[in-house]
């Protein structure tokens, strides 16, 4: 094996109510049988010395799908005052509402609880930073079968020989501490060698950088690491397209590929036409303004969008965005901690 991994409160409460520190995970209700969207778009004013990244950590969010969601933003310095979208509206996978789902190219990862007696069911969702090109991270069914608190690293060859020809020699054991890439918490999957873990470099979570394991920010892989359990089933899919409704409106979410494969895909409109008109089969006198559905495809925004006639379009989207208050104190450290240490074989960053 090559080693090729490693890679708010409910929103719906309009609350993010995380305070002194990056916001956790957003949770949400699970929307009623025949719905699959949950959150509404939000809103926040920069500070003087943000950047989308800080922004993107302190809400939770990606960094590319901020960025989409911002494409008018200077992504170095937005400056104060400026409004930026908070992409906080997501349409579920498709299949079953159970375990962990990872949606290679939208880089967001969904996990379902278990159910509880005398409780609803949630669904909880992470950014998650993903394989750069040819280090894909891989999909199929899969499970966790480890936890690993304070995991040690043991970089394979590949990597090792990739470090190497930019002059920068990597030990064959990285401790655990802050220099380790995996992070404080990682769980491995049944795929040989692959993982989904914490990391030293939370600014890539997000972004397809890795060589093929799954990021998560370390207040998110902390959060995950506490939930699951050994044997919770991880379904890692490749939808480029999610159609889902809300509220009588059909929403289309569009990402932008990752891969080269991936772009020859999104040439194909195909997949997408058919997932339309299989959703609005049994919500006769819904008509899809496939003039919309064409613009969005040719720039996808990053947001989920209604696509039917009469609704609201993009632009109409984004000015209906909720504004929510800064986080204060945004960027506090975490508090310190000492897991066991445990080897990880076999396994990329």
């Amino acid at each position: 094996m090559p080693g090729r991994v490693c890679r708010a409160l409910p929103i719906s409460a309009l609350v993010l109510a995380v305070l002194g520190a990056p916001a956790a995970a957003a949770t949400y209700p699970l929307p009623p049988s025949g719905e699959s969207v949950v959150g509404r778009l939000q809103w926040v004013a920069a500070g003087p010395q943000d950047t989308l990244s800080d922004i993107a950590r302190r809400y939770d969010l990606g960094y590319d799908e901020l960025r989409e969601a911002n494409p008018h933003v200077d992504p170095w310095l937005p400056g104060a005052g400026t409004r930026v979208v908070l992409p906080t509206r997501f349409v579920l996978p498709p299949g079953p509402r159970k375990g962990v789902v990872l949606n290679v190219p939208e880089m967001r990862l969904y996990y379902y609880p278990p159910a509880r007696r005398g409780r609803p069911r949630e669904v909880a969702t992470y950014p998650v930073g993903i394989g750069r090109e040819g280090w894909q991270t891989p999909v199929g069914i899969t499970r966790i079968v480890a936890r690993i608190p304070n995991p040690a690293w043991y970089p394979p060859a590949s990597i090792r020989k990739e470090h190497a020809a930019e002059g920068d020699v990597l030990s064959r054991y990285v401790p655990p501490g802050p220099d380790n890439p995996l992070g404080r918490f990682a769980l491995q999957l049944g795929v040989p060698g692959y993982l989904i873990h914490g990391t030293n470099r939370p600014y890539g979570v997000g972004m397809a950088v890795s060589h093929g394991c799954v990021r998560l920010y370390p207040e998110d892989i902390r959060a995950l690491f506490d939930a699951v359990r050994v044997g919770t089933k991880v379904r890692m899919v490749r939808e480029l397209y999610k159609v889902g409704w809300q509220g009588g409106r059909l929403y289309l979410g569009a990402h932008r590929p990752v891969t080269p494969q991936g772009t020859a895909r999104a040439l194909n409109l195909t997949p997408v036409v058919r997932l339309l008109v299989g959703a609005i089969r049994r919500h006769p006198g819904y008509v899809v303004d496939w003039d919309r559905v064409r613009r969005l495809l040719e720039r996808p925004p990053g947001i989920p969008v209604p696509v039917g006639v009469g609704d609201p379009g993009l632009r109409a989207t984004l000015a209906a965005a909720v504004r929510i208050a800064a986080v204060p104190g945004a960027g506090a450290q975490e508090k310190k901690l000492a897991p066991r240490a445990r080897g990880v074989r076999d396994a990329g960053s």
